[in-house]
C-alpha cells in the first residue's frame, strides 16, 4: 500500500534544514575568506582558501591556553556536579513526604525563573569577598548555578526507581550511604550521562559568568578570548570565524555522539 507524501511536513522540515546550514555554511565559508573577499561578496564561495587564517587565529587567541582552561572548567564541572547534584536530589526525592525537603524542592525549582542579570552583581560581590575569581572559582559557581535544573531532572528519575531495592539492601545491612553509591547511583547512568553531556556544552560555551569573575587573562577560557576580534572601530571577521570553528568542533563532535542518551535521559527523568 503506498502512502501519500505529506509535503507540507517535507517542505518545513527543508527550510529547518536550510536554518541550521547556512549559519554554518557562513561561517565556514568567512573563516576561508581574506578581507578583500569580504567588500566583493560575503556569500560566494572564496576562490582561495585561506587556511592560514586559523594558525593566525591559534596565535592571537592563545588559542591552545584558553582550550586548557576551557577543557579543565568544563571536565571539573562535570564531575562536581554528577557527585554533589545527584546526592542532592536523592535526598529530595525519597523525602518528598516531609514538608522541609518538599519546600526545599519547590525552591530549587523557583530559582531556574530568575534571569541570570538580576543575580549578577551579588555573585560578583561574593566572589570577589571569597577570592573566588579565579577557574576554581568558576568551577563551583557552574556546579552551584546548575544545581536548579538538575534537582528537577533528578528527582523526576529518582521517584521512577523502586523503594524496594533501598529496602532490601536495608535488610542487608547497607547504610543510607552506601545504598546510594552502590544500588542508587549505578541505576542513574541514564540520567547522569544527560545531566553530564548538558553541563558540559552549557559550561564549555558560558561567555557571561567567566566574563564577571575571571580578571587574569591567563585564565581566559575560549569563548572570552573571542574579544580580541573585537576592535573599536573594525572587528576581523575572517580570523574571528575561523576561532569560532576551531572552538565549537569539539562539542560538535561530542554532542554527535551522544545525543541520544540526551533524549533518552530526559524522556526517562519525566516519568515518575
Amino acid at each position: 500500500m503506498r502512502t501519500k507524501t505529506n509535503w507540507a511536513v517535507m517542505i518545513l522540515i527543508a527550510l529547518g534544514t536550510l536554518l541550521i546550514l547556512f549559519p554554518l555554511y557562513m561561517t565556514l565559508t568567512i573563516a576561508l575568506k581574506n578581507p578583500e573577499e569580504m567588500t566583493r561578496s560575503v556569500f560566494a564561495i572564496p576562490t582561495t582558501f585561506h587556511w592560514e587564517n586559523f594558525s593566525n587565529a591559534v596565535k592571537m587567541t592563545n588559542f591552545f591556553r584558553a582550550f586548557r582552561n576551557s577543557a579543565l572548567v568544563t571536565i571539573s564541572t562535570v564531575v562536581l556536579t554528577l557527585l554533589t547534584n545527584s546526592l542532592v536530589a536523592y535526598a529530595i526525592a525519597r523525602n518528598m513526604h516531609r514538608k522541609f525537603f518538599k519546600g526545599l524542592y519547590f525552591y530549587f525549582i523557583s530559582a531556574m525563573f530568575i534571569p541570570f542579570p538580576i543575580i549578577m552583581l551579588p555573585i560578583v560581590k561574593l566572589a570577589s569577598a571569597l577570592h573566588m575569581t579565579n577557574l576554581v572559582g568558576l568551577t563551583i559557581l557552574h556546579t552551584v548555578y546548575a544545581l536548579a535544573f538538575n534537582v528537577f531532572v533528578y528527582v523526576g528519575y529518582i521517584r521512577s526507581i523502586p523503594a524496594a531495592l533501598e529496602e532490601a539492601a536495608t535488610v542487608d545491612g547497607a547504610t543510607t550511604w552506601g545504598t546510594f553509591w552502590r544500588i542508587i547511583f549505578p541505576l542513574m547512568a541514564p540520567i547522569n550521562a544527560t545531566v553530564g553531556i548538558l553541563i558540559c556544552l552549557s559550561t564549555y560555551n558560558d561567555f557571561l559568568l567567566p566574563l564577571i569573575i575571571i580578571s587574569d587573562q591567563s585564565s581566559y577560557t575560549l569563548p572570552l578570548v573571542q574579544y580580541i576580534f573585537q576592535g573599536q572601530f573594525n572587528t576581523d571577521y575572517n580570523l574571528a570565524f575561523a576561532s569560532y570553528l576551531m572552538a565549537m568542533l569539539p562539542m560538535i563532535i561530542i554532542y554527535l555522539f551522544a545525543q541520544k542518551w540526551i533524549i533518552n535521559g530526559v524522556t526517562q527523568g519525566a516519568v515518575k
